[in-house]
């Protein structure tokens, strides 16, 4: 697997030093495995020299790959380790996805848009992540058959917090989500929940496409 480099183009490196590490992220872990992801398979062919690139990019659909800041940022804020069981609301491209991969032991990852779901599956089986199940449904409901989570994660913008995702939180666990309007305000918010009941601190504005509620199940697979 060779990164996309041309000469007019940014590296992972040059993406992890200029715009990961310079803003204060500075987990190993993290910043590895940003190195060792290639964000250009992940966009379309007219996209890849913006690959590696401080902006998030079209992918179909309405949907939208976060710039690389923001998916570090959340990803650091969560703490993830080898011994994570990760909850992954909103698949998008998979790059996220194949982020969470490398750091956490398992990763449960849905998305609403079927082809989107198959076109990320058919990415990751490339690059040989094996501790990722796919789901294609309504993120909204979770994952119940596999909860409960130590961490949960969610890439759409949402008014409130759907209960299911509260209920399959592990206590201990940590959730982050952007909170408000698609045409307002949002905050990246982090939740952690603890026996005294939820603590949740908002921690950056940002800017996300909205979460879609939607009642209707749909199959899933593993990837291998």
């Amino acid at each position: 697997m060779h990164f996309f480099s041309p000469d007019d183009c940014r590296t992972a490196d040059e993406m992890v030093a200029e715009q990961i590490y310079a803003r204060n992220i500075r987990d190993p872990q993290v910043l590895e495995a940003f190195r060792r992801i290639p964000r250009h398979l992940f966009v379309d062919a007219d996209q890849q020299k913006l690959a590696y690139s401080d902006q998030p990019l079209p992918i179909g659909f309405g949907q939208t790959i976060s710039q690389p800041y923001i998916v570090a940022f959340m990803i650091a804020a969560l703490q993830i380790d080898k011994s994570a069981w990760v909850l992954e609301i909103g698949t998008g491209s998979g790059y996220e996805t194949a982020i969470l991969g490398r750091l956490a032991g398992n990763v449960f990852t849905v998305e609403r848009i079927r082809d989107l779901s198959v076109r990320a599956q058919n990415i990751i089986t490339q690059l040989s992540l094996s501790n990722i199940e796919f789901r294609i449904g309504d993120g909204c409901l979770g994952w119940p058959e596999k909860a409960p989570f130590s961490h949960i994660i969610v890439t759409a913008a949402s008014p409130e917090i759907p209960t299911a995702l509260i209920d399959q939180l592990a206590l201990g666990g940590r959730l982050i989500i952007p909170l408000g309007s698609s045409d307002g305000s949002q905050e990246l918010t982090l939740i952690k929940k603890t026996p005294l009941g939820l603590k949740s601190q908002k921690i950056l504005p940002v800017r996300f496409v909205p979460l879609i509620w939607d009642s209707k199940a749909h199959s899933y697979s593993k990837n291998r």
